[in-house]
């Protein structure tokens, strides 16, 4: 009996799997994507080859694939009921992403801004928490991301994993927010050294760092907006 053609028996170089880790999906065509999906082809076709002659007999349109029935699939060597449930459940996927359209990413311009941001995570904490808020260029927000947990008046935090973040996510700037749960908005000479190291270390890596909050229930503290940034 002859052996399907399985993509890990393919040379390195026709790898879907492997150039889509190495250049991202969308170096990748329609066929290689759906290629990836089903695994092997049959006897005679690799799957990027059975792939492009589905897609061929659908006028190479995904819209016109995705409304195919799991028999019209089937019908193609190398194609049985798992296969074509994966096509067409990846084909709505697709189409539920499309409607739910992209979200509009929140605009940081000043300080109850970021205090906004974290004001419904942070404001009941019975522990002090320390957040960074990632932001892109145009000062839209990247991502949230917690630093620290600690007691009830500290949390200790490492610059180096602040710094990381950013990098990460490649963030263009960024501030910090951590709570105190005793209700004072009094930054400590540990919050003061924070911030003089984390501005240091921003500068290196030319990030901006715009702002370090401190936030209780209610009310925040701004170095920014008494100008120690």
């Amino acid at each position: 009996m002859t052996e399907r053609l399985t993509i890990t028996r393919w040379a390195e170089e026709d790898r879907p799997r492997e150039r889509m880790m190495q250049h991202g999906a969308s170096a990748l065509s329609n066929a290689e994507l759906l290629a990836i999906l089903i695994g092997s082809g049959n006897t005679e076709e690799s799957a990027v080859e059975l792939m492009r002659k589905v897609l061929a007999d659908y006028h190479n349109n995904l819209s016109e694939l995705g409304k195919a029935s799991i028999d019209e699939l089937c019908r193609f060597k190398g194609i049985g009921p798992a296969k074509a449930i994966a096509i067409l459940a990846a084909s709505e996927l697709g189409k539920r992403r499309k409607d739910e359209g992209v979200e509009e990413r929140k605009t940081i311009a000043s300080s109850k801004d970021v205090y906004e941001c974290f004001y419904p995570l942070m404001c009941d904490l019975p522990t002090e928490e320390c957040w960074v808020l990632l932001l892109n260029q145009a000062s839209k927000v990247i991502d949230k991301v917690k630093i620290s947990a600690g007691g009830l008046t500290a949390t200790a935090v490492d610059v180096r994993c602040i710094l990381r973040e950013a990098l990460l996510k490649r963030a263009s700037s960024m501030a910090l927010c951590h709570n105190h749960p005793s209700g004072s908005i009094r930054p400590s000479r540990e919050d003061d050294l924070l911030t003089r190291q984390v501005t240091q270390a921003a500068e290196c890596m030319n990030i901006r760092f715009i702002d370090h909050i401190i936030l209780t229930d209610g009310k925040f503290y701004s170095y920014a907006d008494e100008g120690r940034i």
